[in-house]
């Protein structure tokens, strides 16, 4: 097939990219580059510089020809999304009407939507599945539910078939692909960087939390098996039905777990400093993804000492991200 994968500059849309092209297909990558790697293009996708807020462009692009699409691009920042929502509705949610306007017109019929569990809220009930109620807490996660929703509307108005994926914890890297955010919130990362010295240490908010050590407990999936996921749900997309996948691996680890996973791996110390509570971070985030195991045939392959192994790998490779490497 050919694909349209937006957002594929990015960490996650690049990894797809490139076992969408390991997998024979053709791929077409549109990024405006603003937080996105020239460098984390994969090789043999073709780059159209376009951002999605600007409708024409999009429309024009898309207007070439694609067997389906691939969503990625948006902002992810939480803080940021508190800070400045208007932001994230015009680039998330006003971006991603411009390409459902450049789908339609173009008679494209198969759509996969990044979306994520933030849209959830803070949930009563742990593990969460697809029936929990959506009550996000923070703009970045309701302008993901929004979207949703907008994809729904397209899919009974015009008979797109659309699929959306609400991820958990992504980590890992996947060779020379890996994770490189500005600022970087994710904790392995940021404890890979402690353990490198590149930072005095790392933070942990909340040692008082009802969790077995204190700490926040999160579900962790790495980058190549939730890439997999998306070609599942390409394949898995019917005309005019909106399909919702929680994307998690079914476990939860603590910070302490992740920053232990992260010494016995590089065999290096990991400055801690413990500081309070973030407002509106809950004690556990766990995903149930029995519907996807049964719908898609979809399962985790990978432990969370795989995913700092190969996010190790590439901060060793990349100490500094793709800086250096031609990324704008």
């Amino acid at each position: 097939m050919k694909l349209l994968v937006t957002g594929g500059a990015g960490y996650i849309g690049s990894i797809v990219a490139q076992q969408l092209l390991a997998g024979g297909h053709e791929v077409v990558v549109l990024d405006s580059l603003e937080r996105g790697h020239r460098a984390a293009v994969p090789d043999g996708a073709r780059l159209l510089e376009i951002d999605l807020r600007d409708a024409e462009a999009v429309v024009d692009a898309v207007a070439e020809g694609f067997d389906g699409a691939l969503h990625f691009a948006a902002y992810a920042l939480v803080a940021e999304s508190v800070a400045r929502p208007e932001i994230y509705y015009r680039n998330n949610v006003l971006g991603s009407l411009n390409l459902l306007d450049g789908l339609r017109a173009a008679g494209v019929q198969r759509l996969v939507f990044s979306s994520t569990c933030a849209v959830y809220g803070e949930p009563e009930v742990v593990p969460m599945d697809e029936t929990t109620p959506t009550r996000p807490v923070n703009s970045y996660g309701a302008s993901k539910l929004a979207v949703d929703g907008m994809i729904a509307d397209e899919c009974r108005a015009h008979g797109l078939g659309a699929v959306s994926l609400r991820y958990f914890n992504v980590a890992g890297a996947s060779g020379c692909l890996g994770e490189d955010h500005y600022p970087e919130t994710h904790l392995i990362p940021n404890v890979l960087r402690a353990a490198q010295g590149l930072q005095d240490a790392v933070k942990i908010f909340g040692t008082d939390y009802p969790t077995p050590d204190g700490t926040a407990v999160r579900d962790y999936i790495h980058i190549e098996d939730l890439a997999r996921a998306h070609v599942l749900a390409l394949e898995g997309a019917r005309p005019s039905e909106h399909r919702i996948f929680n994307l998690g691996s079914g476990d939860g680890y603590s910070v302490r777990e992740v920053i232990e996973a992260v010494r016995t791996v590089t065999g290096l110390d990991v400055p801690v400093q413990e500081a309070g509570r973030r407002p509106g971070d809950p004690p556990r985030l766990v995903a149930a993804n029995g519907r996807i195991r049964a719908e898609l045939g979809w399962a985790p392959t990978k432990s969370l000492t795989e995913m700092v192994a190969d996010a190790w790998a590439f901060a060793q490779e990349r100490p500094h991200g793709y800086a250096g490497a031609g990324t704008h």
